[in-house]
């Protein structure tokens, strides 16, 4: 059975787009925003520190960001523990 690595996205922020095509070899160029000039990559999350300090190396990158979006809740509703949720729940406690 094949184990399920843990992937994670990488904002590459550019001064150029010229050199998307480099980029290819970091990572799975996931999008390109041509307007705001940053590269969206997926790569796998044990690679994202040893990658992001390559990518700060070479001249056309401005700077890198690692995606927030896995510390993001992503179940809602009332059963979630959401931090909404948690102010109710201490309000009725106190009441």
């Amino acid at each position: 059975m094949m184990a399920v690595t843990k992937r994670v996205g990488l904002v590459v922020w550019v001064y150029s787009l010229k050199q998307i095509r480099a980029l290819r070899h970091y990572g799975t160029v996931m999008y390109v925003s041509k307007k705001m000039k940053y590269v969206y990559l997926y790569l796998d999350q044990d690679q994202v520190a040893e990658t992001q300090a390559k990518l700060q190396k070479l001249r056309f990158v401005k700077s890198t960001q690692v995606s927030m979006r896995p510390e993001l809740a992503t179940e809602y509703g009332p059963d979630a523990d959401t931090a909404m949720n948690r102010l109710k729940k201490a309000a009725q406690e106190e009441v």
